[in-house]
């Protein structure tokens, strides 16, 4: 970040895109310029994760079709993972498979039990275009599976099945923040 700042300080907070819009369901690009536009937007994106209170946040989420996502996340023993990755491959995945809740910015208020890996490695770039692997286990690897999803078009709803499904879209179709077709 910049001169050792606290991450989105110097950021704005941007509007969410909530589910139901496309881009939320539309692989992102990748990033080829590490200039100061990507060093505004992943300001903009911890901003915008701190206002909403969050702990992940990818750039499909703030309408910004781009392969980056960053995270301020505990894993399972309380130990704070602060960061972001530019141009992630997808997440690698290994361990024991955990049914955890999990919710998600773009469908504020909800969760819905879901099966993820409980470790998971991401490799990328930083904002300035430097190799970057992430480990994370537990909470931390359920967050970063969810921000790599993002990138790839797909939301927690999407990996929900039978009754965890149809429950979580009735709950959506009852939001105040939800907009039908």
């Amino acid at each position: 970040m910049r001169h050792g700042s606290l991450p989105g300080v110097h950021g704005r907070v941007r509007p969410l895109t909530l589910f139901g819009d496309p881009a939320l369901h539309t692989p992102c690009g990748e990033v080829t310029d590490f200039g100061p536009e990507l060093a505004d937007l992943v300001e903009d994106l911890f901003a915008t994760m701190y206002a909403a209170q969050g702990v992940g946040l990818a750039a499909n989420q703030i309408g910004v079709p781009l392969r980056v996502f960053v995270f301020d996340c505990p894993d399972d023993e309380d130990v704070r993972h602060l960061g972001h990755v530019v141009n992630p491959r997808p997440a690698v995945t290994d361990g024991v498979v955990v049914r955890g809740p999990e919710g998600c910015l773009s469908l504020p208020g909800l969760e819905a039990g879901t099966e993820r890996y409980d470790h998971a490695v991401v490799e990328g770039f930083t904002v300035t275009g430097e190799p970057v692997t992430v480990h994370g286990t537990g909470f931390f690897a359920r967050c970063l599976q969810h921000e790599s999803d993002h990138l790839d078009g797909t939301v927690y709803a999407d990996r929900l099945e039978g009754r965890r499904h149809r429950t979580l879209m009735r709950r959506v179709a009852r939001a105040s923040w939800h907009r039908p077709d």
